[in-house]
């Protein structure tokens, strides 16, 4: 018994019903009128300050039916806690534990969304992804995976409330504010600042509160690309699930196929050949500069700075000729297969890369001139939309934002996977917290990325690119035609998949908005009978009013562009 769960034991000697590992993952299993206080005791005395997720699990012909899991990181060790709450009956609820981390909010608001299950104490239990007139939970195992042919609306659910935010608008606005603006009599104004605004770019829409050009209050809405992936991958083969990947965050689409593809090979308990992981490395970080290139070029252009839109746009253009001459595919490439890849390097790859990471220094350079010391950008972006350390990780911030913070976590290095131990770079991490910093955070990751890169090329091994296991990876089309057990191997991995052992994992890795986990409980079965995505930017995204309440209208572009968000990867 490890030094958590003796001191849970100790603690709270009759919530805990059971403690299980599963490679080598720690999840225990307590009474749901524990909760709140246990959850107050693992932050307070254990440390497990960061809470990556909360979600649901319907055990349909069970009893207990339904499981709130929680998983839990503490950032001082570095270990993960995954805590199981059986709820019996559909009228349970369990207490909230927004007091505890404020990332719980959205968190629990998708699993009353999916399930119907309620938390006691929640500040704004409503739908977050679904209309409120949707008829039933979707992810519940007993709706239909086609949905219903006419919403019927909930009766034990309230209405979607009005536009308009609800509670007093306060009379002042912040210090900040008002050694702006003069002293000036105004009328509150109610604005839709998207979802048709360019810089919401049709998914997002934030309900403000403006005084003058103040904003006094702001509340979000999401949802509008909300594609339910989670539903369609409990329904599919492991294999299938690879393209759907693609559609997360779709502007680093092999990140996703990456980290998805690990968390299943960790269920198997595959081991991957140094090719496949040292082309995975490589794919990744190709990836992330394309991310941030967006990322910047896009903020740059939300505040009027075109020409850097420019520049970086035309770096991402030759990484996603890298991506074509790899996957026949500019954006969604599905690339990688469980057990390793879907083909090896083509010709010329290499050559080609190295001549892409030979000039875009120079890129990197000119925009630096353009943007870092230029007074404009500084007034738009310093001490704009900030945040404090311990504040982001309540919230749940992970990557470039969490590090722009002063937090120096990144699971490259903190929890490392495929080989990234063996790689020299350095984690670039910011002091304020603020825009300006988000985007110094940006710029030196993509050198670091590029060192990896380098080093990746220079040292990259021969051999195999998947497991030697023909009962989970395809067989060579000339052993297929020519053998009786390739064909055999074919056909069945075709038709049925393979078949993962019974347990549940939670894998994540460091994606270029941060941590992307995958939550994956198998039956035994060709497929997951849950899968739970933790998108990095779901959590990020909630504490966008709190960035934005007592700054100008103009600021919240500024620190929407920063944050990254990927509708994709945010709505699923």
């Amino acid at each position: 018994m490890d030094e958590v769960t003796s001191r849970l034991k100790e603690r709270f000697p009759d919530a805990v019903i059971d403690v299980s590992y599963f490679r080598d993952e720690l999840a225990v299993t307590v009474k749901k009128e524990s909760i709140l206080p246990l959850a107050r005791f693992l932050k307070q005395e254990l440390s497990f300050d960061f809470l990556a997720d909360i979600c649901g699990v319907d055990y349909l012909g069970r009893e207990p039916r339904f499981e709130v899991v929680y998983h839990l990181l503490s950032t001082g060790s570095r270990r993960r806690l995954r805590l199981k709450v059986p709820v019996f009956g559909e009228s349970s609820a369990l207490d909230s534990v927004c007091s505890i981390w404020k990332a719980a909010n959205w968190f629990e608001r998708e699993a009353y969304d999916m399930y119907g299950i309620s938390f006691n104490g929640h500040p704004d239990l409503r739908r977050i992804l679904n209309l409120e007139d949707v008829g039933g939970y979707p992810l519940r195992k007993d709706f239909p995976l086609k949905g219903l042919t006419r919403p019927e609306p909930c009766p034990e659910e309230p209405r979607c409330p009005s536009g308009r935010l609800e509670g007093p608008i306060e009379e002042k606005v912040s210090n900040q504010v008002e050694s702006k603006i003069p002293q000036l009599e105004t009328k509150t104004l109610n604005l839709n600042l998207g979802p048709s605004h360019p810089a919401t770019h049709g998914t997002l829409r934030i309900i403000v509160d403006l005084d003058g050009e103040a904003i006094v209050k702001a509340k979000l809405e999401i949802g509008y690309l909300h594609r339910g992936i989670e539903k369609l991958g409990e329904n599919c083969s492991y294999h299938q699930i690879i393209p759907l990947t693609d559609r997360l965050n779709y502007v680093s689409c092999l990140m996703n196929n990456v980290g998805y593809s690990l968390a299943v090979e960790k269920l198997l308990g595959l081991e991957l050949p140094p090719r496949a992981q040292f082309i995975r490395v490589i794919l990744c970080e190709l990836s992330r500069i394309a991310d941030h290139l967006v990322c910047i070029g896009t903020n740059a252009l939300d505040m009027g700075a075109l020409t850097n839109f420019w520049y970086f746009f035309k770096e991402r253009e030759h990484i996603y000729n890298l991506f074509e001459m790899l996957t026949g595919a500019r954006m969604t490439g599905s690339y990688t297969r469980i057990g390793g890849l879907w083909e090896d390097l083509p010709s010329g790859f290499l050559e080609t890369s190295r001549d892409f990471l030979k000039k875009f220094p120079r890129t990197l350079r000119d925009v630096d001139v353009l943007l870092t010391r230029n007074k404009i950008f500084i007034n738009r972006t310093r001490r704009v939309g900030a945040i404090s350390a311990e504040e982001a990780v309540d919230y749940g911030f992970s990557g470039p934002c969490l590090r722009a913070a002063g937090v120096e976590w990144d699971l490259r290095k903190a929890a490392p996977y495929l080989g990234y131990e063996n790689f020299d770079f350095e984690i670039p991490v910011g002091n304020n917290g603020d825009t300006y910093d988000r985007y110094l955070v940006r710029m030196e990751e993509m050198r670091q990325s590029a060192r990896i890169i380098e080093q990746a090329l220079d040292n990259l091994p021969g051999g195999e690119i998947n497991v030697d296991n023909p009962k989970i990876v395809l067989p060579e089309k000339e052993k297929v035609y020519n053998t009786p057990e390739g064909l055999i191997h074919h056909f069945k991995l075709i038709t049925e998949g393979f078949k993962a052992p019974k347990g549940e994992i939670y894998s994540a890795t460091e994606a270029a908005n941060g941590e992307l986990g995958f939550y994956l409980i198998s039956e035994g079965e060709a497929g997951p009978y849950r899968i739970k995505i933790r998108p990095s930017c779901f959590a990020i995204f909630q504490a966008y009013p709190r960035l934005i309440e007592g700054s100008m209208i103009a600021d919240a572009i500024a620190v929407l562009g920063s944050l990254n968000i990927v509708a994709g990867e945010l709505d699923r």
